[in-house]
């Protein structure tokens, strides 16, 4: 990795990390699994990935992890997919839990019912190309948003892909599909920052 590339970290407590880590290594982004707060010294961004919010919560909790993660996110791009969305929600509902509170949205987990509600479709996007692949595994679903936050999919009229500053969060699992075109962004978002 030459010092043009940006480090980018996965946090690889639970959930999905390896399916970002292949995203990013398709677009030839290395990355390096996050396991435990010291692995956050030297990164440039960090992907959150899926999995269980609550037991992502109970993982965070050793070694001041939670607070060293809140800490990141305050001064770098993050980007957070299905439990890191909720994760990095300002208010999360059904039931309330601490979050990062990085993204100014309010965030209902399981609002699309349970496991067996998972659906794979296609929806409208501000991203450039077609319609945006999108995968909901027992999605989470934003019910509001602050006026800083932009909207760049939806789910019929749900904002299912947005952006804060250097924050990006999708309630679906672009890693899961062949469309790279978040991670690409996510990634021109952690340039941009550095820059």
């Amino acid at each position: 990795m030459d010092a043009t590339t940006p480090s980018i970290g996965v946090l690889a407590l639970q959930g999905g990390y390896a399916a970002h880590a292949a995203a990013l290594a398709d677009l030839g982004q290395p990355c390096r699994e996050v396991r435990r707060p010291q692995a956050l010294d030297g990164l440039d961004g960090l992907i959150i990935p899926g999995g269980e919010s609550t037991v992502l919560l109970r993982l965070l909790e050793s070694e001041d992890f939670f607070a060293r993660l809140c800490t990141f996110a305050r001064q770098h791009p993050v980007f957070g997919t299905c439990a890191g969305a909720i994760l990095m929600a300002a208010r999360v509902l059904d039931p309330a839990q601490p979050s990062l509170g990085c993204l100014d949205v309010t965030v209902r987990r399981n609002a699309y019912g349970r496991q067996n509600d998972s659906v794979v479709q296609t929806g409208r996007t501000l991203l450039p190309g077609p319609d945006l692949e999108m995968v909901f595994i027992r999605a989470p679903r934003i019910e509001s948003a602050g006026a800083e936050v932009e909207t760049l999919a939806w789910r019929d009229t749900s904002p299912v892909l947005v952006r804060q500053g250097s924050h990006l969060a999708a309630t679906f699992h672009p890693e899961l599909g062949q469309d790279r075109r978040v991670h690409r962004l996510f990634l021109d978002m952690v340039a941009a920052h550095a820059s």
